[in-house]
């Protein structure tokens, strides 16, 4: 199926084939606990903080009063959960002088205290009351910020990293599909680019899962297409209703499908589901995105149409005015979007004040 579709497979293969090799890929990270550091926070990072790979490596070091714990150089970053605060002055500055990632992590408000305190940086200082929110929400964003590199293998071995490198993957191909949904002039030429970019977002996400990236999961990918074909036949007919920003519509479409189809990824794979099922489910919530889009567009394109009528916006095309006297008609339900092709609009800019039509109110 996939191979008579307008998508790259080759593409995917390599891209699947690149992923494999990149998540095995080892990642090291020393975790220093102060010797006062809250057991409740010791006890969340111990629960987060463990491997599912044997390629990831997790150093575990306790900060002694008055001491220095020099970490290996081979160390990804380093991550030191501090109680007082009182112990670890040396320990911090011997892992700044060697640029080794360092995020600071403590159960209280104040951060900026903090960071002076210690003299270091304030990105680096993560501040919480609650352990397992702390780890999950500010350091997977600053790990999955500071180790960029390592995104892949570091949300593959560590659960908790997973869903911020998967929501960045989704954010960053949906940019790059608005892009392309704004710049692509010929019909039809940013559809295989569009297609092929979702792909790989799925199999980026699927890689930070765990999930398997063999041929036959990949192939399965031709699903994926069936969505672009949608939101493209929907761009397609939404540039109709707003005359002059097509190009706005085509892009936003573009942003928008493209966070809902990485948004349902990332909420199935969480659930378990393997990359097979991930891909049938997209099929039908594809469907879905598409309506809720096309009654948003249809909307914001009836509201510039009106406020074009209140002269907020120039007008291409004279409006043609009807009697005062033309008795009302009840028009029949307009059909959706997807149901018929856009009719280009009727309306047209009004006439000179003296050759309007008595009895006409705009």
């Amino acid at each position: 199926m996939a191979a008579r579709l307008p998508v790259d497979v080759r593409a995917l293969y390599d891209t699947g084939k690149r992923l494999k090799e990149d998540r095995e890929r080892p990642v090291r990270i020393a975790v220093l606990i102060e010797i006062d550091a809250p057991d409740a926070l010791v006890e969340a990072a111990r629960l987060e903080l463990h491997p599912k790979t044997a390629n990831g490596i997790v150093d575990v070091s306790v900060i002694e009063p008055d001491s220095l714990l020099r970490v290996d150089s081979k160390a990804d970053a380093c991550i030191v959960l501090v109680g007082s605060a009182s112990h670890v002055d040396a320990t911090l500055r011997d892992l700044r002088a060697r640029a080794i990632p360092t995020a600071v992590v403590a159960l209280r408000e104040e951060k900026v205290t903090l960071s002076r305190l210690l003299g270091h940086a304030e990105n680096d200082v993560l501040v919480g009351m609650n352990p397992a929110e702390l780890i999950r929400g500010p350091l997977a964003d600053w790990a999955m910020t500071r180790l960029e590199k390592l995104r892949t293998p570091l949300a593959h071995n560590f659960e908790f990293v997973r869903r911020a490198v998967a929501r960045e993957i989704v954010k960053k191909t949906a940019w790059q599909n608005a892009a392309i949904g704004v710049v692509m002039f010929v019909p039809g030429a940013d559809m295989p680019l569009m297609t092929l970019n979702q792909g790989k977002m799925l199999l980026q996400i699927a890689a930070v899962y765990g999930q398997s990236l063999d041929t036959e999961r990949i192939k399965e990918l031709g699903a994926v297409v069936a969505g672009g074909f949608l939101f493209r036949t929907f761009a397609r007919e939404a540039v109709g209703l707003v005359p002059g920003l097509g190009w706005a519509v085509k892009g936003g479409i573009a942003y928008t499908g493209t966070i809902a189809m990485g948004t349902a990824a990332i909420t199935y794979f969480e659930e378990g589901t393997d990359l097979t099922g991930v891909v049938r489910a997209l099929s039908y919530r594809t469907s879905e995105a598409v309506t809720r889009a096309a009654l948003a567009v249809k909307q914001a394109g009836e509201e510039v149409i009106e406020s074009r009528l209140h002269g907020l916006l120039p007008l291409s095309a004279p409006i043609v005015p009807q009697p005062a006297t033309a008795p009302a008609r009840d028009e029949p339900a307009q059909p959706t979007l997807l149901d018929v092709p856009v009719a280009q609009p009727t309306l047209q800019p009004p006439a000179p004040a003296d050759d309007v039509m008595p009895g006409y109110r705009p």
